[in-house]
């Protein structure tokens, strides 16, 4: 009786272990970032950090009057990044980048970004699908 009750329980975790799916805390775009808050900001990367659930890249922005301004950019997922063409050299310190985005709810320096743009031109997609962030119009191609 008690082997036949070890297999029924080693058997049923085996099963809640093949069939669980994983739990993975996110937020959505509406709780900290603001849809009528959009901002657009040329500025130059001091860093970019590859962590989950978000990358972020880390921007100074010189203001009119010569003081310059820490901003720091939400991107998607870096698994994300990469799959869209992004890599870790595609940002490096002191390039000059220009963002788009929308400001969070709180007014810090903080964006969820829509897309970098690139001082070749290039643009990159930066955010994150099913967020509830604005839909992107040049993303619908």
């Amino acid at each position: 009786m008690r082997t036949k009750l070890c297999v029924v329980v080693a058997g049923l975790g085996l099963l809640a272990a093949l069939t669980a799916k994983p739990v993975v805390a996110h937020h959505a775009f509406g709780a900290e970032f603001d849809a009528k808050r959009p901002v657009k900001f040329k500025g130059t990367v001091t860093k970019m950090v590859w962590v989950n659930p978000h990358a972020w890249i880390y921007v100074d922005v010189k203001k009119a009057d010569g003081s310059v301004e820490e901003w720091m950019v939400e991107a998607g997922t870096p698994n994300t990044l990469l799959r869209r063409g992004f890599t870790k050299q595609s940002l490096q310190a002191g390039t000059e980048i220009t963002v788009d985005g929308y400001q969070s709810k709180d007014g810090s320096l903080r964006v969820n970004g829509r897309d970098v743009t690139l001082p070749n031109g290039q643009t990159l997609f930066l955010g994150s699908s099913g967020t509830g962030a604005p839909y992107d119009e040049k993303t619908k191609k």
